[in-house]
């Protein structure tokens, strides 16, 4: 289990101050869901476009059913001379871990990936394909206890061998930048990880399909007008999605 809690996050479901009665529950058809992922930094002059293009995101009627956007922060633009409150090294190297993929030993930004290819953005945000990759369910309760439910496609290798990712995600948040190359300007962020958890799935008991339970401690720190959640599969020890889906959990 991997578990990375930034911004000087506490491990209290109080800490985003949301109150809800009941059960959420996000869920994905059977045919792949894309993850759009944008690496992006805050001292960065050319990821201001980027970002806002993610943010029109949230008009858009694909929205966590057709793709799930998800903006990581990256460190290494820190150095010139704005520290970006969003960014950390495990972000930065989730990036350098899918440029390796690439066969590539750098990295830049802005950098879109969909699915764990490079991606340039594109208002033709269909579904690519339609091979059915079964469906998920996430289901968070009012404890922020999540359980994650997947049942892979007929003949998919090694059922047992899969990984649920889940994100929370700010949105309507802004940064007044008084450094480095965006200096004087004020940025709002859309989608923008605030934490990231993994666990492994396992075969359900007494049943078909693979499932997860595990609490889902909220991000304290950063007051987001908007908060949502991302969910996605992968195979084990790797990086591009299987299956994604997501919602509102605050909007």
């Amino acid at each position: 289990m991997k578990i990375f809690l930034f911004l000087g996050m506490v491990l209290a479901a109080a800490g985003a101050g949301v109150a809800r009665a009941g059960e959420l529950r996000f869920a994905s058809g059977t045919a792949r869901t894309a993850l759009i992922e944008l690496y992006t930094s805050e001292g960065c002059s050319s990821c201001p476009p980027a970002e806002r293009w993610l943010g029109t995101l949230r008009g858009q009627p694909g929205l966590w059913r057709a793709f799930v956007p998800v903006a990581f922060h990256v460190h290494y633009w820190d150095r010139l001379g704005w520290p970006d409150r969003f960014a950390s090294r495990e972000f930065t190297q989730r990036q350098y871990e899918i440029a390796a993929a690439w066969g590539r030993g750098s990295v830049y930004t802005p950098c879109f990936v969909r699915n764990g290819e490079e991606w340039h953005a594109s208002p033709d945000l269909r579904p690519v394909g339609d091979a059915a990759v079964g469906p998920m369910v996430v289901v968070l309760d009012e404890h922020d206890h999540c359980r994650v439910e997947f049942a892979p496609a007929a003949g998919a290798a090694n059922r047992a061998a899969y990984e649920v990712h889940v994100a929370w995600l700010g949105g309507g948040v802004t940064s007044r930048v008084t450094a480095g190359e965006n200096r004087g300007e004020t940025l709002r962020h859309e989608f923008v990880a605030l934490a990231l958890t993994s666990h492994e799935l396992a075969a359900a008991t007494g049943g078909s399909g693979l499932r997860a339970e595990f609490p889902l401690p909220r991000p304290a720190g950063v007051e987001a007008p908007r908060l949502a959640l991302a969910a996605w599969i992968t195979r084990r020890g790797e990086l591009a999605a299987v299956q994604a889906t997501g919602g509102w959990v605050k909007e």
